[in-house]
């Protein structure tokens, strides 16, 4: 069995009573597929693996590792939930969390994605979580990777190899798929309301009455601990949900009633917005560099 380390201080869900409910960031469809196994295990400077998510996968607790690790999506979406907040990411893209970081990766169903974990004195990539997507070439040099011994020669062409996989990790295009929650109760609260209800159109006034406090403190505390005003933090939730359905072959229009707008051209304007595409062009270069 791994050796992870769990946490017991994940976050909890909120009811509109203030007590806890079981179902924090549990977006539909999406479980931990994960097989047994510690990455620090394996003296090597960087290894890769192929996890599929079968039916019968159990729920792997948040838990840590002292190599980083990258979580590639082959196939179907692949979720990373950490303290600070959830990130989401479709095919072609890929969830990096830096060593010693607590966390819980899920993917959608028949999902297959590969994990890379790598030894943090040689890691190109950030001392924070984060999403990108994946260049073809890069994309399969890791699946290459994955059928080869992990414990490789130090010296030889599966070394090369994965230097020369550092040195593409460090040219990753990182993507704006992070939907920031910190451990403040009420944003913590009204977070978990809007995954269970992304539908809720309450403005920042009415979420301030329903966590007694006043309009201008919750939104200096959002702004504070999100990085965002109330309204963007709130989009950015449903481009993350989005992106998911998307992947999962939900419809625009399916999607759009789904997180409350008006019409599929509202959804459709605000996604333009803050990707620089609308959704169905979004998926649909996504898939052609996936076949390329």
């Amino acid at each position: 069995m791994p050796k992870f380390a769990q946490i017991g201080g994940k976050w909890p869900a909120v009811s509109a009573t203030g007590e806890a409910v079981s179902r924090v960031w549990d977006l539909t469809g999406l479980r931990v597929s994960f097989t047994a196994l510690d990455p620090d295990d394996f003296a090597r400077p960087l290894v890769s693996f192929l996890v599929q998510r079968n039916v019968d996968d159990d729920e792997l607790p948040i838990h840590q590792h002292r190599k980083g690790q990258l979580v590639v999506a082959a196939e179907g979406s692949v979720m990373c939930r950490t303290l600070d907040g959830l990130r989401i990411v479709p095919s072609n893209g890929a969830v990096w969390i830096p060593g010693e970081i607590p966390h819980s990766v899920s993917m959608s169903d028949k999902g297959r994605s590969y994990c890379v974990f790598i030894n943090p004195e040689i890691s190109p990539l950030p001392n924070s979580c984060a999403t990108f997507s994946i260049s073809p070439m890069l994309r399969e040099m890791i699946f290459h990777l994955a059928n080869l011994p992990p414990l490789y020669p130090l010296e030889g062409p599966t070394s090369r190899l994965v230097q020369v996989i550092l040195d593409e990790l460090a040219q990753m295009k990182a993507e704006p798929l992070h939907f920031p929650v910190s451990n403040h109760p009420k944003i913590q609260r009204i977070a978990a309301q809007l995954l269970e209800a992304p539908d809720d159109r309450r403005t920042i006034r009415e979420w301030a009455a329903a966590v007694a406090t006043s309009e201008r403190t919750l939104a200096r505390l959002i702004q504070k601990h999100t990085g965002m005003p109330f309204g963007r933090w709130r989009q950015q939730l449903h481009i993350v949900i989005a992106v998911q359905r998307l992947s999962m072959g939900a419809t625009v229009q399916a999607i759009s009633q789904e997180l409350g707008y008006d019409s599929p051209s509202a959804f459709t304007a605000m996604f333009r917005k803050h990707m620089g595409q609308p959704p169905r062009r979004y998926l649909q270069d996504r898939a052609e560099v996936t076949t390329n």
